[in-house]
């Protein structure tokens, strides 16, 4: 099956050998996003909020670089260093999610450096080519 990294102009340098975003029969599968910025420096370092909101922005590039938008994302897996900061994620959460909610967990884990507090990975359906 073919399938096409995508990777957004500016994306921060993978901390491992992975793409971004992966689209595969018209599904895109988006990596753990990590609150950094294009030159991979930590955002927000200790702010939940602001990590969620750069976390679902480099998830929004990805989609939108695909073809898509955020309201094509069917699936989310989130993970907090700390649930205590998950009323800070959710509040964040719903700007980017209004409606029509995607499927989704959460769960607490340590991440990859102790200064990231939020990690999101997604799955979006992508409209058919036009």
């Amino acid at each position: 099956m073919p399938r096409t990294p995508i990777i957004p102009p500016g994306s921060p340098p993978p901390l491992a050998p992975y793409s971004p975003g992966v689209v595969a029969d018209n599904v895109l599968y988006i990596s753990g996003i990590l609150a950094m910025d294009g030159q991979g420096k930590t955002i927000g370092v200790g702010d939940a909020t602001a990590q969620t909101r750069a976390v679902l922005e480099t998830i929004k590039s990805v989609v939108e670089a695909a073809g898509g938008s955020m309201a094509d994302i069917a699936m989310n897996s989130i993970f907090l260093k700390d649930l205590g900061d998950y009323a800070a994620m959710n509040a964040v959460y719903k700007e980017y999610f209004p409606n029509n909610f995607p499927a989704r967990y959460c769960i607490r884990a340590d991440l990859v450096k102790p200064e990231f507090l939020v990690e999101i990975a997604a799955i979006a359906h992508l409209p058919k080519a036009r």
